[in-house]
């Protein structure tokens, strides 16, 4: 049975999720290989897409691509080359929203070796990489595509937010979507919907509840098969670890109630930041100290701490991190089954979040973590309080227990060969 997994990246969160699969399948023993559009990391059976013939539109973008670099190095407007529509769309979008994406690319992945010697194809976050009409209209495989956000069934957007930004009172605002918006989303439903009437042989599989809801109920994806089959962590790598020395390591006081935020982005609307941190400065508690890993540092204007770590990419020293802290907190507004919070659990620490997205199938509230009462800095801060007074029931030996059941790497890539030879019909 030989598997092939594609995905554009091998960095970020999607990407983190679809190697840890990848990786879990060649435990099992299965013929994994992953394609990447952008390969930087030195991931096994991992291998980077080469074009094998070069259509002349190709060639021009890499041009443009060598132009753009030459010009803002040396400042040379003459070889600065105009925005196209798309670009100028994207551009003029709100800076913290969401991906946005289009369903075309100059890449044929079916050209590749990899793709022809493979039984079945599993597609993950392909954005900028696939191309629907060209790839479903020559695709004879079966495949199964995981789904990492909303964008294979929406018209562009990664996520549908309907929510964006905050209220003087600490609350959502409802979205305008602008009229152009909608005009990019209705033509790109158009051309998937064309792709995909080529496409009699393809599955889904949702990591969260909440995905595999929205993926029946939209218009592409409605009659698909859609599985579900949560994300897989490496238990050997994520454990709980020794409070003492982890506070230690990085200078964090053990008399100290540790509040952990991760997150690539505090700007990033989605990943909701500003109710943290406001929730943390109503809090105003000289006890408590906020730590915080990822690119941009939190500024809180209270008592409260803060200890910002940076950007780690090493996952023995992030597990480390998890085990010092008291609780992790997500503010994510919308999300799919973070991976952060599967850490964290995995880590035996306890997690407070919204009930949102797929949060809720992972949090069991109040025994390894809370979920507010509604999306608010008030209700945030109130759920904070409450932890800080009550904990929860379970200990970090039971949270991890219960988190390695249900979301070891082993046990989701046995799912996933059970899938496979359902489609393949091995028994």
């Amino acid at each position: 049975m030989n598997i092939l997994l594609i995905n554009t990246y091998d960095r970020g969160g999607a990407a983190n999720s679809c190697i840890r699969l990848h990786n879990g399948l060649l435990k099992q023993g299965v013929n994994s290989n992953l394609l990447l559009l952008h390969k930087a990391k030195d991931v096994r059976n991992s291998h980077p897409f080469i074009i094998q013939k070069m259509k002349s539109s190709t060639f021009f973008k890499l041009l443009n691509k060598i132009k753009i670099k030459i010009a803002k190095k040396f400042n040379f407007e003459f070889l600065k080359p105009k925005l196209t529509e798309e670009q100028n769309f994207l551009k003029q979008r709100e800076n913290n929203l969401e991906f946005f994406s289009f369903p075309f690319s100059d890449f044929d992945i079916t050209t590749s070796k990899l793709y022809q010697d493979a039984d079945i194809i599993n597609l993950h976050w392909v954005a900028d990489f696939l191309d629907y009409e060209s790839f479903f209209k020559k695709n004879k495989k079966p495949v199964v595509w995981t789904l990492h956000d909303m964008n294979p069934f929406t018209g562009g957007e990664h996520y549908v937010e309907m929510e964006y930004g905050i209220n003087a009172q600490g609350k959502p605002l409802k979205r305008n979507v602008s009229i152009i918006e909608k005009k990019y989303t209705e033509n790109n439903l158009k051309i998937k919907l064309n792709a995909l009437c080529h496409s009699n042989d393809l599955s889904i599989v949702a990591p969260s509840k909440w995905l595999q809801d929205e993926a029946a109920a939209s218009l592409l994806f409605k009659n698909r098969d859609i599985r579900l089959i949560p994300y897989g962590m490496d238990s050997q790598i994520f454990k709980n670890r020794n409070v003492s020395f982890s506070r230690d390591l990085f200078e964090i006081p053990l008399n100290k109630k540790v509040i952990l935020f991760v997150a690539d982005s505090i700007s990033n609307s989605r990943k909701g930041y500003v109710y943290l941190k406001r929730a943390l400065e109503r809090l105003d508690n000289d006890e408590v100290l906020l730590c915080s890993i990822g690119k941009g540092e939190p500024k809180l204007e209270s008592s409260v701490d803060v200890k910002h770590l940076g950007e780690i990419k090493d996952e023995r020293i992030i597990s480390l991190i998890y085990s010092l802290a008291d609780v992790f907190v997500i503010p994510s507004l919308m999300d799919n089954l973070p991976n952060t919070v599967l850490e964290s659990l995995i880590c035996g620490t306890p997690v407070i979040g919204f009930p949102t997205g797929g949060i809720p199938d992972m949090i069991e509230h109040k025994k390894n973590g809370l979920l507010t009462d509604e999306l608010s800095v008030d209700s945030l801060k109130n759920t904070i309080e409450y932890f800080l007074d009550n904990g929860v029931e379970f200990s970090r030996e039971q949270i991890r227990e219960q988190a390695v059941k249900k979301y070891d790497q082993n046990v989701q890539a046995k799912k996933y060969i059970g899938r496979f030879k359902e489609i393949l019909e091995i028994t």
